[in-house]
C-alpha cells in the first residue's frame, strides 16, 4: 500500500468514526424462533432503562396476546401507532415521523422484518430504524433467525417454509450489539404446550410444523452462529491485533503413515472439542508420495484418516510441496493457527522435518508468528 493509499484510508476510518459517533446505538436481540422471550427481555430493559433516568419509548412492540409479555408493558410510555386504511381496513403502523419528532433517547422497535403497510415511507421496518439511528436516536430492536436474508436457502431446507419477510445481513453488521436469547428445544416445546407462546387452538398443528425437536435443535445451532460471528466481527474492528486474544485454532500434522495419522487426529480432536476450537488436519504430500507413487492400501488408509478427521469436526487440506517444514508454517500463518501438533520423533513426518535445516527454520517462524508446538505421544 502506497503512502497516499494509506492516507486516504485512515481519512475515511476517521469519517466512519464521526458518522458512527453521530448515529443512534443499535442493539438487536436475536432467536430461533418465536417465544423464545426477545420482546419480553427488551421490555424488562425498557423498564430498567427507565428506572435509570432513560428517556425510553416504545415505537413498536407485538405481545401475541402473551399473558406474561403483555404484563410487562404496564408503566412504560408508548408513541402511538400511526392508523391507515388499506384496501377498506383500518391498520396500525409504527409512527415513524412521531419517534423522530419527539427524539427520545431510545426507542424499542420489535419486529425488525416486518413489512410496512403499502403507501408507507419505507416498505420495511428495518428502513425505518436505519432512519431512526441516522437521526441520532438510540434503538433496541428483534429479529428471528429465519429473517436472515443470507439463511434463506438454509431455512427453507430446515423447515419447507419459504420466508417472505428478510432483513439484509449489512443490518445487522450494523448492530453494535446482537444478543442471542437462547433455549434448548425442550424449554420451547414446553412453553408451547403451556400455551405461553400461541392460542391453545393452535399447539398441535405448531408442534406438527415448526415446532420439532430436529428443527429447532437445526435453527438454535444457526442463531448460536450468527451471534458468534458478530462477536467476532465485532473483535476484528474494534480491537487492535496486539491487545486481541487469539482465539485458539489447532493443526493436526499427519503423514501417510495410518496408525500414527489416527491418533494425532484422534487427540488434536479432543484437545479442540476442550477449547470449543476450529481444527485442521493437514497433510503434506512430497514428492515420492506422488499418487502414482504410493500403494493403493496406504492411499485407502489416507482417505479413511480424511474421513476421520471430517467426521470428528476438521477441515482438511491436502499440500503438495517438497519442503515439509515450510509448508506446514505457510497453512499456519494462513489459518491464523494458535497452536500445532505433531508426532513423536520417531514418526514417519519427523523423519522429514529433521533433513537438514528445515525443522529449524519450522521453529524459528512458529516463534515469530507465536504458534506453540505440541508434540503428540
Amino acid at each position: 500500500m502506497t503512502e497516499e493509499e494509506e492516507k486516504e484510508r485512515n481519512a475515511e476510518h476517521f469519517l466512519n468514526l464521526i458518522r458512527k459517533s453521530k448515529r443512534g446505538k443499535f442493539k438487536i436481540y436475536i432467536g430461533m424462533s418465536a417465544g423464545v422471550g426477545k420482546t419480553y427481555r427488551m421490555l424488562q430493559e425498557a423498564h430498567a432503562l427507565l428506572l435509570n433516568g432513560i428517556d425510553v419509548k416504545i415505537g413498536y412492540i407485538e405481545t401475541h396476546n402473551r399473558l406474561e409479555t403483555h404484563a410487562l408493558t404496564e408503566g412504560l410510555p408508548f408513541i402511538a401507532r400511526k392508523k391507515t386504511f388499506y384496501k377498506g381496513k383500518e391498520l396500525e403502523e409504527m409512527d415513524l415521523q412521531a419517534i423522530l419528532n419527539l427524539h427520545p433517547e431510545l426507542v424499542v422497535v420489535d419486529e425488525l422484518a416486518h413489512t410496512n403497510i403499502p403507501g408507507s415511507k419505507n416498505e420495511k421496518r428495518w428502513q425505518d430504524v436505519l432512519e431512526i439511528l441516522e437521526a441520532g436516536i438510540n434503538v433496541i430492536s428483534a429479529v428471528n433467525i429465519q429473517h436472515i436474508e443470507s439463511l434463506n436457502a438454509e431455512i427453507h431446507q430446515i423447515t419447507g417454509i419459504e420466508v417472505q419477510e428478510r432483513v439484509p445481513d449489512n443490518v445487522l453488521r450494523l448492530a453494535d450489539e446482537v444478543v442471542n436469547i437462547d433455549l434448548t428445544a425442550d424449554e420451547l416445546i414446553a412453553r408451547l404446550k403451556e400455551g405461553k407462546i400461541y392460542d391453545r387452538s393452535k399447539i398441535e398443528t405448531a408442534l406438527q410444523n415448526f415446532f420439532q425437536g430436529e428443527k429447532i435443535l437445526q435453527l438454535r445451532e444457526l442463531a448460536l452462529k450468527e451471534v458468534a460471528s458478530q462477536v467476532e466481527r465485532k473483535i476484528d474492528t474494534e480491537i487492535s491485533k496486539p491487545d486481541r486474544l487469539r482465539p485458539e485454532r489447532f493443526l493436526a500434522c499427519i503423514s501417510s503413515n495410518d496408525e500414527i495419522a489416527r491418533k494425532i487426529i484422534r487427540k488434536t480432536a479432543r484437545l479442540a472439542s476442550y477449547y470449543n476450537s476450529t481444527w485442521f488436519v493437514l497433510y503434506v504430500q512430497v514428492p515420492k508420495e506422488d499418487g502414482d507413487k504410493i500403494p493403493l492400501a496406504v492411499q485407502r488408509h489416507l482417505i479413511n484418516n480424511f474421513k476421520l478427521a471430517t467426521e470428528l469436526g476438521a477441515e482438511v487440506i491436502q499440500v503438495k510441496s517438497s519442503h515439509v517444514a515450510r509448508a506446514i508454517s505457510k497453512v499456519a500463518e494462513e489459518k491464523n493457527i494458535s497452536t500445532i501438533c505433531i508426532g513423536r520423533p520417531h514418526f514417519k513426518i519427523w523423519t522429514l522435518l529433521l533433513q537438514g535445516s528445515l525443522f529449524s527454520e519450522l521453529l524459528k517462524k512458529l516463534a515469530e508468528l507465536d504458534i506453540d508446538l505440541i508434540i503428540l505421544s
